[in-house]
């Protein structure tokens, strides 16, 4: 009887021994250390990539926003957002957020679609997009053609939270921004260069434009 108790009281002291070192090891010497070197060699990435803007920070470039318009009543739901045509817009999103020059942002959804290409609810929201963004775009001199709607500017992401658009939409765009902002259209057209990203190492992916990063950048030149 005695050698059981014994046994039994070696077993627990043993056992809580080995929890009280793999706490320690595994909960919190482990997380520390890969902590601190994520602070130390990917400092941004560790934080979340996010974006800055006049000491605030106002995103993170991996996550799409949205650049609306204030609602004329805050209190209603049920009112449509108004696309702030000052900016560059992002592909058509299923994440809620406020515009990205109000840092109040927050994501309440996302996700995709998940309709079929032939559904024909689908086909009507993408018909209805395509009509909004030839309209929306409509500048002096310049009336966009269904044609030049590239696909990224009516359909959303697998997450609805995408953060790029293509060069072709950016560059759709460009001319009713700089007639918004009161600039030249060889101005922004050099914005949207500079914030072109190629292939990820050549050959991976497509090319890109981060929407959060070129509405920083055109921010900055128009200083407002």
């Amino acid at each position: 009887m005695n050698n059981s108790l014994g046994n039994t009281a070696r077993l627990v002291g043993a056992g809580l021994r080995a929890l009280l070192v793999l706490t320690v090891v595994v909960g919190v010497l482990y997380p520390l250390a890969v902590t601190g070197f994520a602070q130390t060699v990917f400092n941004d990435k560790a934080n979340g990539s996010e974006i800055a803007s006049d000491g605030k920070v106002v995103g993170s470039e991996l996550i799409g926003q949205t650049y609306d318009l204030p609602k004329k009543d805050p209190s209603d739901a049920e009112e449509a957002a108004r696309p702030d045509l000052k900016w560059f817009q992002p592909r058509p999103s299923n994440g809620l957020g406020t515009n990205s020059v109000n840092t109040q942002y927050s994501i309440v959804l996302s996700g995709a679609t998940n309709r079929s290409a032939d559904n024909p609810e689908l086909v009507q929201w993408v018909e209805g997009a395509r009509k909004a963004v030839i309209a929306d775009n409509h500048a002096k001199g310049y009336t966009p053609a269904p044609s030049d709607v590239p696909p990224d500017a009516v359909t959303s992401s697998g997450s609805g939270l995408d953060p790029h658009i293509s060069p072709q939409y950016a560059d759709l765009q460009v001319r009713r921004v700089a007639e918004k902002n009161d600039l030249e259209v060889k101005q922004v057209n050099n914005l949207v260069e500079d914030h072109t990203d190629g292939r990820t190492l050549g050959f991976m992916g497509e090319p890109r434009v981060n929407v959060l990063q070129l509405n920083v950048a055109l921010k900055e030149l128009t200083g407002k």
